[in-house]
């Protein structure tokens, strides 16, 4: 009898001893379960999936759109831009890569900058596509990926009422403070640009705090005749104008000039970098790199100099 009584206490002290054990690990579980989830980083939130959500806040965020296309120097370029961005605040990146599929190239070096981004792809027909003996001017340059990142943005963003959006291609060079000025556009912000249109800067003219022309040198009759890199539009202004994008039927250097028609008028734009007076940004474009000893591996059936290395 007393046996018995003594497997029985043993029986229910396992019980007990278990049970606690099955309590103690839930515990753990949820815990680590609840730090993995709040270290999970801003970047991989906004990537999975790419339409994630964006927080609402009472910050004006900077929505950075940028075209690219793989190349020898894109990685390099990407790289500088996104080193100027990581020193921005409150800014969103997306980039929108000429391709049927994201690059593995592209997406990782969007996971190791730490911002908070989005990634695309639009592929431009092959026939758009400029051959080597065309000019710059005579096909349109990302308008099919700068109009998927609009569509993206009227599609995610609908409900925000503060954020900027920025053109930012990645062969410019950025000064910081045109970030904090673009930060206070109203409707359609507008500054200098450095190294473009065949000038040293291009530039609206500004009297009494409005722009009454541009120094153009470059088809002077353009209405809007600046840089994409030169102006910035205000999401909530952008989403009232359901017609605003970029068109494959524009002339030649015509695009800016065109989207910026659908928006506003000369009158309406509110002059940035103290009234026009000061460069922020460079069209500086990296100079394509002489690679005639790549060709020549090549030729002679050697592995490119860069086997099993991203450059």
């Amino acid at each position: 009898m007393t046996g018995e009584m003594s497997n029985g206490k043993n029986e229910s002290c396992s019980k007990i001893k278990l049970k606690k054990l099955c309590m103690a690990l839930l515990v753990v579980s949820f815990t680590l379960t609840i730090f993995f989830l709040s270290n999970v980083s801003q970047t991989e939130e906004l990537l999975d999936p790419p339409q994630a959500h964006i927080p609402i806040t009472k910050e004006t965020y900077i929505f950075v759109i940028t075209p690219t296309y793989a190349r020898p120097v894109q990685k390099a370029e990407l790289t500088r831009l996104s080193h100027t961005l990581r020193l921005v605040p409150h800014v969103h990146w997306i980039i929108v890569e000429d391709a049927k599929e994201p690059t593995a190239l592209v997406t990782n070096l969007l996971k190791n900058t730490g911002l908070p981004y989005t990634q695309l792809v639009q592929p431009t027909p092959a026939s758009w596509k400029l051959k080597n003996n065309e000019g710059r001017w005579t096909k349109p340059r990302g308008v099919l990926q700068r109009n998927i990142a609009l569509k993206w943005i009227r599609e995610n963003l609908k409900h925000h009422t503060k954020g900027v959006i920025y053109f930012a291609d990645d062969d410019n060079t950025y000064s910081l403070e045109l970030f904090e000025q673009m930060r206070k556009t109203k409707k359609v912000s507008i500054w200098p640009v450095g190294l473009v249109g065949g000038l040293l800067v291009e530039r609206p003219i500004v009297e009494n705090g409005k722009v009454v022309g541009f120094n153009s040198a470059w088809r002077p009759e353009r209405r809007f005749p600046i840089d994409m890199a030169g102006f910035a539009v205000s999401l909530k202004h952008f989403l009232s104008k359901p017609e605003a994008k970029f068109s494959i039927k524009s002339e030649g250097g015509f695009q800016e000039t065109d989207f910026l028609s659908l928006l506003t008028t000369r009158e309406e734009l509110e002059p940035m970098a103290d009234n026009c007076t000061k460069v922020l940004v460079w069209h500086t474009r990296s100079e394509k790199p002489t690679l005639v000893y790549e060709d020549e591996r090549r030729r002679k059936g050697l592995e490119p100099s860069n086997a099993s290395m991203e450059v």
